[in-house]
This record gives structure tokens, C-alpha cells and sequence, in this order.
């Protein structure tokens, strides 16, 4: 649902007394873009009743759709073409009526012309939401492999027919990464969904090399080249999803050169820190650090953790036309209205290093590195945030309190790293389980001991009420998007008078639990219990705590 459809929604259940204009206002102060999904993160209204208040709207009954998953022979009931032009598709059928639902029920003509395909049996029209509709529109795709060999014996432009078709599937499955990987004989082609790599086709290795080059070509590398780490991007046009800004590597392997293109789509941009997964206490202790003049900010986790998104968020709820906010990134992976942004360019020598010494004379209030990668990037970051401007940066370590006595490492005074540092945030994402198939079960406290050691620590009750998902035919086993598991470690007086000692990982955490903090493991418990995400899933990510 988009934003500006988040806000009229929003009106329509304050009007129709599905939710409070207090609740409405909260909502707009915390996420005016996305006041629903904050709405939902803090259990104030659920999918089903929005659905509900909007099929109210339209006239017409809401379909549940954890009742009904329609497979792709009753789905074809109705032409494609139709389906997609009219947002309308079958979901279920008993003796002589046809059930249909549709994101766009009030359409004048809709009702008459599905009479008239339906016909001679009766037709019944109801309301669903918009992400119901797209995943049963998608029953409709033939597989890539069909779509090959449809492309490999009619067209004449084999190989960029087969690059779009591969990036139109990946984006129509919500595929964060693009895996292209040959063997002996056979191109595997892979997409990551959720973090989760699933296999997606395969072509004959014989037009590889085409397809190949052709990749190359739209992302200006060069083709005569082998033998050699490559990085360029390409910006793709989608007709439904806009403009996507494609990063593509490319790296040598015993069986031809492998290619990795990771998909950046504009619904990326638009998080804020209502949305990330932060609990509220997180979230509170995150914006009061945030509102301060200056400082250092840290967000640590591996790649693919979400730290950007963490940050972009942080700058979104800091952007003020008062504000002078800079960043410095390798690479720039989203463009922020409000918010001047500096690609790494080594070859005209910029680098975080340069750059940031540099951005110090643009004045501005708050900077953003995009990692700390080095020593020097190290120590210009922390002395940025000891003159007066506020510092939000990544780095890489396990958790929270392990980047200290890495930033001590890196050759950082404690005394200064004492006066500057106001938070470490680390971060892991995790799979959320899909909430139109959820289901809930009890389980006995005990049986969790092979999965949770002493499970009793995070369960008070003997018998526990877990949630799961049900697999769908797009392969992603119950779950649909991801949500961050996180663990804070704020900077109090006390932990400032134990930082000038150049503590170790467990004396600083020690210290940090006596505070209040939280781990990732227990967030990820807390969302477990909420039904947010599976036991089993969380264990997939975070260890669990000894």
C-alpha cells in the first residue's frame, strides 16, 4: 500500500470509529508516511480489520485471506490480461458461484464484465488487500525455465530478453539479490528472498557468454575482461515498479564468471524508525540520543543486516530544512530528498578518509559515513563528533559491545571514544512470518530445550503459544518480508567512567545489562512471542545465549 494511500486509509478508520483520532495522531507523529504500518507494529489495528473497513468503504464483503490460497488452475479461470488490468483475480468457487476479489471493487464496469467471462455461473465480489492480489496475480508467471526456452526458440534478441525476464521475475517476487552462476553445461539462476536464497531456473551455458556481455554492457564494464573483479550498476525501468537501481559484481570462477545483482527498489527508502523493528524503549532511547548537537552514532552487524537502512531511517527523522545533513557512502544506494550525498570515488581521490576531512569545511550538522573501514576513517569520525557534529556511521562486529574494545583496537584514545560515543546499535533481520496464512499452536516449555537452551529463562509458562506460517507457491515457506532483531548499548555516566579504563567486551556488557540492555536474542524471544517471526527462524539468525 503507498503512502499517500496509508493516509487516506488512515482517515477512513477514524471515520468509520475502527480507531481513535488520538491513536490516528500518534501514528502520524511517529510514521506520517506509513501511520498503518505503526499502527500494526504496535497492535493497535490488524490487516484484517483495515481490510475490513475498506471493503466496508467499497460496499462489498472482505475476503479473508487466510481461508482461501487458490491454486494457479483455478486462478486461470480468468485471462490474464483482465486479471492485471482490473486487479481482480478467482479465489474460490462452490457449485454454481465464482468468488472473486479485487484491491479496486468499486470499478464501474468490473462486476458486468466478469458476469459476462463467469457466465453462465454467478459471480460474488469482494474486497482484498493490495499484497493479496499481487501474490495470486503471480500464479499467472510461467516458470523462468518456460519463459527461456519460449525466448531461446522465438526471439532473435535472445540475450536481452533473457536478462529483463530474469530481473522482471526477481522484482515481481520481491528478490533483494540476483545470483547468475554457471557450471559446466547449465546457468543457475537464484533469487534471495528474505535472505534466503531459492532457486529460480536455469539456461543452457551456450548462451552465456551473450548474456554476459550484455550485462556487462548496461552496466558499463568492460566486456573483454575475464579474469577480473568488475563493479558497475544499471538503472532498470520497471512499468510497475519505477525506476530500480541495479549494483552488479562480477568475479571470476573455474566454470565462467559468476554475476550478483543486487535489486534497490524505491519502497526501500521510505522506512522510518517506526518501521525497523525497534522496540519502543530502542526506539525512545534512539531519538533522545539522535536530538543531541553532536556525538557518535554506531550501527554494527555483517553485511546484509540492514545497518544502511538503520541509518537512512535515523537521517529521515532528523531532516529539517535547519539541518545542513552530508553523507559520505560506498556506494550511494538511495538518493535522500534534503540530504547532500557523496559517492566514494577512488579514482578522483575520494575516499571516507579524504572525504570525510573534507566534509568538516561543508559545515555541515550531521555526517553519515557509510562504514568505518580503517584507522584513519576511525579517528576522523571520532574527532568530527568531538567538534561539535552529530556522527552516524556502520562498522562491522558481532555485537553491540564487542565494537568498543575494536574501536580501541583501531587506535582511538578511551578518553576521547569516552567523550564522544552516545550509542551502539546491532542489528540482525530476521524472517517475518507471512500474516495471511499465520497460525497458532501450543507447545509444551520442555521440547523447546533442542532448539533454546534453558528455554525456561525467556518462558515463565510450562505450555507456550508459538506461530507459524504456511509455504506458499513463490517458495518462501510461511514467511514474507523481514523485520531487525536489535541490541543497544547506550553510553551512560557510569559506562563513560568504565570506557576510560579500555574495558574488555564482557566488563562493558556487564555494565550495559546492569543498565537495562537488552540482547538480540531476547528481542528476537519478544517479536517470537508477538508472532512476529518463528522460534526456529530467530535461532537461524541469532545464536542463542549460553
Amino acid at each position: 500500500m503507498g503512502d499517500s494511500d496509508q493516509v487516506e486509509v488512515l482517515k477512513l478508520l477514524v471515520a468509520e470509529n475502527y480507531l481513535s483520532k488520538d491513536d490516528a495522531r500518534a501514528a502520524m507523529a511517529q510514521s506520517p508516511l506509513r501511520p498503518l504500518d505503526f499502527l500494526i507494529s504496535q497492535a493497535l489495528i490488524t490487516e484484517e480489520l483495515i481490510g475490513q473497513a475498506l471493503a466496508e468503504s467499497h460496499g462489498v464483503s472482505y475476503v479473508d485471506t487466510k481461508m482461501h490460497i487458490p491454486d494457479a488452475q483455478m486462478v486461470k479461470g480468468l485471462p490474464e490480461e483482465f486479471a492485471e488490468r482490473n486487479r481482480a483475480v478467482i479465489y474460490d468457487i462452490k457449485a454454481d458461484t465464482v468468488y472473486v476479489a479485487s484491491d479496486k471493487p468499486d470499478q464501474a464496469d468490473l462486476l458486468p464484465e466478469l458476469t459476462s467471462i463467469l457466465a453462465p455461473r454467478k459471480v460474488n465480489l469482494g474486497y482484498a488487500l493490495p499484497h493479496y492480489i499481487d501474490e495470486i496475480l503471480l500464479l499467472y508467471r510461467d516458470s523462468l525455465e518456460t519463459r527461456f526456452s519460449t525466448i531461446l526458440q522465438s526471439s532473435t534478441a535472445v540475450a536481452s530478453e533473457i536478462v529483463e525476464a530474469i530481473i522482471d521475475d526477481a522484482l515481481a517476487y520481491e528478490a533483494s539479490d540476483i545470483h547468475l552462476e554457471p557450471s559446466i553445461d547449465m546457468v543457475r539462476v537464484r533469487f534471495r528472498l528474505d535472505g534466503v536464497l531459492h532457486e529460480a531456473g536455469d539456461f543452457d551455458k551456450q548462451f552465456w557468454e551473450v548474456v554476459l556481455n550484455r550485462i556487462k554492457v548496461l552496466a558499463n564494464m568492460r566486456i573483454d575482461s575475464h579474469d577480473a573483479l568488475q563493479d558497475g550498476a544499471v538503472r532498470y525501468d520497471s512499468d510497475e515498479h519505477g525506476q530500480v537501481n541495479i549494483r552488479v559484481s562480477i568475479a571470476p570462477a573455474l566454470d565462467g564468471e559468476t554475476v550478483v545483482m543486487r535489486l534497490l527498489t524505491e519502497k526501500n527508502e521510505f522506512f522510518t524508525l517506526a518501521d525497523l523493528g525497534l522496540s519502543q524503549d530502542m526506539r525512545t532511547q534512539l531519538q533522545k540520543v539522535a536530538d543531541r548537537p553532536f556525538g557518535m552514532i554506531v550501527v554494527t552487524g555483517p553485511t546484509g543486516a540492514g545497518k544502511t537502512t538503520t541509518l537512512y531511517s535515523i537521517l529521515k527523522y532528523l531532516s529539517t530544512p535547519r539541518k545542513n545533513i552530508t553523507t559520505i557512502e560506498d556506494p550511494v544506494e538511495y538518493r535522500l530528498r534534503g540530504i547532500n550525498q557523496i559517492q566514494v570515488n577512488p579514482d578522483a581521490n575520494i575516499t571516507f578518509a579524504n572525504g570525510l576531512r573534507s566534509l568538516a569545511r561543508q559545515d555541515p550538522d550531521v555526517i553519515l559515513v557509510g562504514e568505518i573501514r580503517d584507522s584513519e576513517t576511525a579517528q576522523i569520525a571520532v574527532n568530527a563528533a568531538l567538534t561539535g557534529h552529530l556522527v552516524l556511521t556502520t562498522f562491522h562486529a558481532n555485537d553491540a559491545a564487542t565494537a568498543i574494545p575494536r574501536l580501541f583496537d583501531m587506535g582511538i584514545e578511551p578518553f576521547i571514544l569516552a567523550s564522544t560515543l552516545q550509542m551502539v546499535l546491532s542489528q540482525r533481520l530476521i524472517r517475518k512470518i507471512d500474516t495471511s496464512a499465520r497460525t497458532s499452536y501450543e507447545v509444551e516449555r520442555s521440547k523447546l530445550s533442542s532448539i533454546v537452551p534453558k528455554p525456561e529463562r525467556y518462558f515463565d509458562d510450562k505450555k507456550i503459544t508459538l506461530y507459524q506460517g504456511k509455504a506458499s507457491e513463490d517458495g518462501r515457506d510461511g514467511y514474507r518480508g523481514r523485520v531487525g532483531v536489535f541490541e543497544s548499548l547506550q553510553v551512560s555516566a557510569k559506562m563513560r567512567e568504565l570506557l576510560l579504563k579500555k574495558p574488555s567486551r564482557d566488563e562493558i556488557w556487564k555494565q550495559a545489562r546492569v543498565e537495562g540492555a537488552v540482547s538480540m536474542f531476547e528481542d528476537g524471544i519478544a517479536k517470537v512471542r508477538e508472532g512476529l517471526t518463528t522460534i526456529e527462524e530467530l535461532v537461524r539468525v541469532v545464536p542463542a545465549e549460553d
